[in-house]
C-alpha cells in the first residue's frame, strides 16, 4: 500500500522545508519536512523526523499520519495500523486515516474491523457515495446485508459465488470492491486460501492504483 508515488517534490522545496525547520527545530514544522521527505522516497528519513518530533507533540496527528503513510511505504504494515490507531485514539474522526485503516483491516483479514471503520465513515459523511457502496457490499458478503441491499449485492451472500472465478470475473469487469468482498469472504471461511490472499492484495493495490489522479 506504497503513498510515496503521489505526488512529487523538488529538492528546492526541501531545501526550503529543512531551512524552516532549521530556524527553530523545537518547531512542528517537522511534519511538512517528514512529508517532504516520503514524498521524495526518503522514507527512513521520515520516519526518523516524525519519531523524534512526536516525542515533544505526541498528540500531533498530522504528523502520526506521515509516520503511518511512511511505515506503509517501507511496506511495515502493522507498524503504520498502529500509528493509524494511536491517532484515532486522539482524532476518532479522522476520515483518512479510518479509510487506510479500512484497506488494512481487509488485507490482513480483519474484516469485522473494516466494517466498523465503514460505517464510521458513512456516519462521518452520509453523502460519501463510494464509502456507502464499499459498505452494502462488505455487510453482503458478511452476511449482515442491509434491507436496501439488492442486485450484485446480493449474489455477494451467496455460497455459490463465493469463489475465486466469480472474484476474478469482478475484477476484470472493474468492481473492485465486490471482488475485494468475494476474497475476503473466502478467506473467512479458508484462511490459508493461498490464491484468494494474492487476489485480494492484487485487488487492494489495483483499487488503490485506480483512485489516484491522472499523472500522479
Amino acid at each position: 500500500m506504497p503513498f510515496k508515488n503521489a505526488s512529487s517534490i523538488s529538492e528546492d522545496e526541501i531545501r526550503r522545508y529543512e531551512a524552516r525547520l532549521a530556524q527553530d527545530p523545537a518547531s512542528p514544522a517537522f511534519a511538512a519536512l517528514a512529508e517532504a521527505y516520503r514524498r521524495a522516497g526518503r522514507t527512513t528519513e521520515a520516519v526518523a523526523l516524525c519519531q523524534t518530533g512526536l516525542e515533544r507533540f505526541p498528540h500531533y496527528t498530522s504528523a502520526r499520519f506521515v509516520l503511518a503513510k511512511a511505515h506503509l511505504d517501507q511496506g511495515d504494515f502493522e507498524a503504520g495500523r498502529k500509528e493509524l490507531e494511536q491517532l484515532l485514539a486522539v482524532e476518532p474522526d479522522h476520515e483518512p486515516a479510518l479509510r487506510i485503516l479500512v484497506d488494512l483491516c481487509l488485507r490482513h483479514g480483519a474484516a469485522a474491523l473494516a466494517l466498523g471503520h465503514l460505517r464510521r465513515l458513512v456516519d462521518l459523511d452520509p453523502s460519501d457515495r463510494a464509502a456507502q457502496s464499499r459498505l452494502r457490499v462488505l455487510e453482503a458478503a458478511l452476511g449482515t446485508p442491509s434491507e436496501d441491499a439488492g442486485g450484485l449485492s446480493s449474489l455477494l451472500a451467496d455460497d455459490l459465488f463465493t469463489t475465486v472465478t466469480f472474484g476474478d470475473i469482478l475484477f476484470t469487469q472493474g468492481l473492485y470492491d465486490e471482488a475485494i468482498a468475494i476474497f475476503t469472504r473466502i478467506l473467512l471461511r479458508q484462511p490459508d486460501h493461498a490464491v484468494a490472499r494474492e487476489r485480494l492484495e492484487a485487488t487492494l493495490d489495483q483499487r488503490i492504483q485506480s483512485r489516484r489522479p491522472r499523472g500522479s
